[in-house]
C-alpha cells in the first residue's frame, strides 16, 4: 500500500503547486463550460479521500461537515475562498495523507462498507479505496490543468 500512498503524495505535490503559484482570483474563477474552479477541484479530492477511506471504514473524518457538504460529489462553487482557506487546504493535502498512512499502519481500517463508484467499480476494502482514490485524484488534476489552460494562465 505504500506505493499507492506515495503516488497520492506525488499527485498532491503537483496540486499544491497550483495553490502556491496562482492568485486567489485565478483559484476562484470558474471558466465558461466548467462547473467548478481550481480550488474546488483540489478541495474535492481531499474531501473524497476522506469519504472513501475513512467514512466508508466507519472511522471519523478529519474534516468539518461544512467542508464535506461544500466539496463532495455533485456540489458546485457557491462563494469565493480567501487566503485562509487556501492555507488550510495546503496543509490538509499532506497532513491528512500522513494521518491515513499512520492509521493504515496501525491497522485501524479493519472494516469497510462496500461502495460502487461512478465508474461502476465496487470498492470492497480500504486498499481498493486508496487505489481508486489515485485514479480519482488524477482525473481532477486533469480538470485543474484544463481550467488553467481555459483561463489562459
Amino acid at each position: 500500500m505504500e506505493f499507492s500512498i506515495d503516488t497520492t503524495y506525488k499527485t498532491r505535490t503537483i496540486l499544491d503547486g497550483f495553490l502556491a503559484d496562482l492568485s486567489l482570483e485565478q483559484l476562484n474563477t470558474v471558466p465558461p463550460n466548467f462547473r467548478n474552479n481550481i480550488f474546488w477541484n483540489i478541495k474535492h479530492v481531499v474531501v473524497t479521500q476522506q469519504l472513501l477511506v475513512y467514512n466508508l471504514s466507519g472511522l471519523p473524518m478529519a474534516l468539518s461537515e461544512q467542508e464535506v457538504t461544500n466539496y463532495r460529489k455533485g456540489s458546485q462553487v457557491t462563494a469565493n475562498v480567501g487566503q485562509a482557506e487556501v492555507d488550510l487546504l495546503r496543509k490538509q493535502l499532506f497532513s491528512l495523507l500522513d494521518k491515513t498512512r499512520a492509521d493504515y499502519n496501525k491497522g485501524l481500517f479493519s472494516r469497510y462498507k462496500a461502495y460502487t463508484v461512478s465508474t461502476g467499480t465496487t470498492l470492497t476494502d480500504v486498499d481498493e479505496a486508496i487505489e481508486f482514490n489515485n485514479f480519482h485524484e488524477g482525473l481532477h488534476l486533469g480538470y485543474v490543468m484544463a481550467i488553467k489552460r481555459a483561463l489562459g494562465y
